[in-house]
């Protein structure tokens, strides 16, 4: 169980990117200091964080440095290096827990995992060959999707197949990786749960938000979901069940697919998640200072909503929009600090609020 940290205490944050930069704000907010660790110069996060350490995941000495100069150790993305965790957990508790990266960084063990609970997912199959793959459309059929099994994000690493002549492209664009194939959902929407869990077991949720996307990239998140009050309660206690079953410590987010039988899991996500930044503006207590809290063994706080609310993704030459934006009423803008605009980058998010 993780002792209640003080003020004043720092927090460790492997990753410099948009989150660990809100989560540094949030930290700031209750009083806590926070120490990045990121091995990109200059991270968005660098901007509002006491202290930044730029180092690879291979450095040992940066690493056993880092673990010494703070009280807890969280990460605002999955994909970290085992041997990093390995060297920092000898050291300082590491929140969420191994088992939860270990758990969503692979797409096979994922998917697993949640069967194991008794949740839908969408048919899947392990890849490992041309041979795997011709077998599992025999049985998955089109249209279907092939995704790498770690290390995919925002539409990256995955290839659709809508029919058995797409294999050898699809398994071309995994170039070499380990795979899994995923049957095609018909869903009729996609919904996300951010839910979050303390030390001592106790869990808040806020509400699903109804989240769009395009070209495989978040595009916006509206609260309330079109769902009916026993969907959003189903939800909850899904994202509740994952959270137990993983003995869970900080934020977590659950995307779900709706359909006409109910819901099919599609992924987990342990750690604050993008289609939770509706929180900002419409809860007292946000997804990300909710984390702080669990991670420092802090009571949760009420996840209750007060606003309805549209959060749109700022993706590359959206940042044009910015000077009209500023201008609106009832709108939030959360800026990431990036100089160079990219086609497909996350630049920042704007919070709607619709009365």
């Amino acid at each position: 169980m993780t002792d209640t940290l003080a003020t004043g205490a720092t927090i460790g944050i492997l990753g410099g990117g948009q989150l660990g930069r809100m989560l540094s704000v949030a930290a700031a907010r209750l009083g806590f200091r926070t120490h990045i660790f990121e091995p990109g110069a200059n991270p968005p996060a660098a901007d509002v964080a006491h202290h930044v350490t730029t180092a690879g995941y291979d450095d040992i000495d940066a690493l056993k440095a880092f673990a010494n100069a703070v009280d807890v150790v969280t990460y605002e993305f999955e994909n970290i290096p085992t041997e990093a965790l390995d060297v920092i957990e000898t050291i300082r508790t590491i929140h969420p827990n191994r088992e939860a990266l270990r758990t969503s960084q692979d797409r096979l063990t994922e998917k697993t995992f949640l069967e194991g609970l008794d949740l839908r997912v969408a048919p899947f199959a392990d890849i490992a060959s041309a041979a795997d793959l011709e077998d599992a459309m025999q049985t998955i059929g089109t249209p279907s999707i092939l995704k790498t099994r770690r290390f995919g994000y925002d539409g990256k690493g995955q290839s659709r197949l809508l029919s058995a002549d797409d294999a050898p492209t699809a398994l071309e664009d995994m170039a070499g990786s380990p795979a899994v194939l995923e049957g095609f959902v018909n869903f009729t929407s996609e919904v996300s749960v951010i839910a979050a869990r303390s030390p001592s077991g106790e869990v808040a949720c806020f509400d699903p938000g109804e989240n769009v996307h395009r070209d495989g990239i978040l595009h916006t998140t509206t609260v309330p979901a079109n769902l009916s009050a026993s969907l959003r309660m189903d939800a909850v206690l899904m994202a509740a069940k994952i959270l137990n079953a993983l003995d869970y410590v900080g934020v977590l987010g659950v995307e779900l697919f709706v359909t006409p039988q109910g819901f099919i899991v599609n992924e987990i996500a342990p750690r604050v998640h993008n289609s939770g930044h509706w929180t900002q503006n419409g809860c007292a207590i946000d997804q990300f200072e909710q984390h702080i809290r669990a991670i420092a063994g802090w009571p949760l706080g009420d996840g209750s909503r007060y606003a309805d609310v549209v959060m749109e993704n700022l993706i590359g030459d959206d940042m044009d929009r910015v000077p009209e934006l500023a201008k609106q009423r009832d709108t939030a803008l959360h800026l990431y600090g990036k100089t160079d605009v990219k086609a497909g980058r996350k630049m920042g998010h704007v919070n709607i609020i619709k009365r």
